[in-house]
């Protein structure tokens, strides 16, 4: 084992000595887009953040964004208050830890909803307000090309919030321009699941993704499912920005649930074979899982100590969590036990078990 970690916050000694076993320790998934999981999500308050918490935690993540959906102002206020509630509360024992917010939508292009339901707003400053009021928002979700949102932008980065380029019409000059103002700020930035609801790339005409993909500070969300990003797409991601490419879910609640009908945001979803899709045929988020992604990764030929930096430490960095992200002494033990197939044997979220991993998880008292 390359290390001991006890029932604490943190891991108290690490070694680089590696003793003959069949299972692996990494460190803990940080999905920075998640709306929901184990049949709950953001938007149904403090039961729904339990369920997602609970549901992803057993598939390694220990670190996660609570994402919203672009619904009326009042119920998008209303799942910040929950998630900031039951942060206040002390988390979800023996679930993922809450980090904070990722607020996707209501401040993104009509016309690049993708799966977001049609209530979009522009960010005005009494909107911004509200939203750092509140207190619990790390990440959120902008348009370049609305109206007020440079302003907005500056606003958020200033309180140490993510900034994300998604769900737009812009051009690749206006986004260059807006990464480059929100980084001269002091911000960090990101693109929202890159290649989706942004357009492509052209010779002539770069498009968002080029944008991106040419800046050399911004991190770079992919979901890496099968289904929304293509295998070479994915590999020119990581040959343009290398440390900079971090796998999400941007699950739906759904999410462990099987096949059949669900709901995102309001909106009738169908899942059938894993894929979740509208009426109307668009994808709508997804049904995947931390773990799944870095089977993914590695099937996809990532080498697994660059594929588990990609789920844990380029994710914590884009969000300026500096205690996690890796094993190193000092830092939370956020841990993830895996088999030589990759499938997840144990979890320990702050040292503590997730329940229900097996015996060897519930029973020792370290790892």
């Amino acid at each position: 084992m390359p290390g001991r970690v006890t029932f604490g916050a943190c891991i108290e000694t690490l070694s680089a000595d590696v003793t003959a076993d069949d299972r692996l320790i990494l460190p803990g998934f940080v999905d920075t887009h998640v709306h929901g999981g184990g049949g709950g999500d953001t938007m149904d308050g403090p039961e729904g953040l339990w369920r997602l918490a609970h549901e992803h935690a057993r598939h390694g993540t220990t670190t996660l964004l609570p994402t919203t959906i672009t619904n009326p102002w009042p119920e998008v206020m209303r799942a910040l208050q929950a998630v900031r509630a039951v942060m206040k509360g002390g988390g979800v024992p023996g679930g993922a830890d809450l980090a904070g917010v990722h607020l996707e939508g209501p401040f993104i292009s009509p016309q690049r909803l993708g799966a977001q339901p049609p209530h979009t707003l522009l960010p005005t400053p009494e909107r911004i307000a509200q939203v750092l009021a509140c207190g619990v928002v790390r990440a959120v979700t902008l348009a370049p090309e609305l109206p007020g949102a440079l302003e907005a932008a500056l606003q958020l980065a200033q309180a140490g919030v993510r900034i994300g380029v998604g769900h737009t019409c812009a051009d690749h000059a206006t986004v260059e321009r807006f990464l480059q103002q929100v980084q001269a700020a002091g911000g960090q930035t990101a693109a929202t699941h890159l290649f989706n609801a942004m357009g492509g790339i052209e010779g002539r005409a770069p498009g968002v993704p080029g944008a991106l993909l040419a800046d050399p500070q911004a991190f770079l969300e992919v979901i890496l499912d099968g289904i929304h990003v293509h295998p070479l797409s994915f590999r020119l991601a990581r040959a343009a920005a290398p440390e900079r490419v971090m796998l999400i879910t941007d699950a739906m609640r759904a999410a462990g649930q099987g096949d059949g009908e669900s709901e995102l945001g309001g909106q009738k979803v169908l899942v059938h074979q894993g894929e979740a899709r509208l009426e109307n045929g668009a994808l709508a988020g997804s049904v995947l899982t931390m773990d799944r992604a870095l089977r993914g990764a590695v099937h996809a030929g990532v080498p697994l100590p660059e594929a588990s930096r990609m789920l844990s430490l380029v994710p914590a960095r884009s969000l300026g969590l500096t205690d996690r992200g890796q094993l190193a002494p000092g830092l939370r033990a956020d841990l993830v036990v895996l088999n030589r197939s990759l499938e997840v044997e144990a979890v320990y979220v702050a040292g503590r078990p997730v329940p229900g991993l097996g015996a060897a998880a519930e029973n020792e008292p370290g790892v």
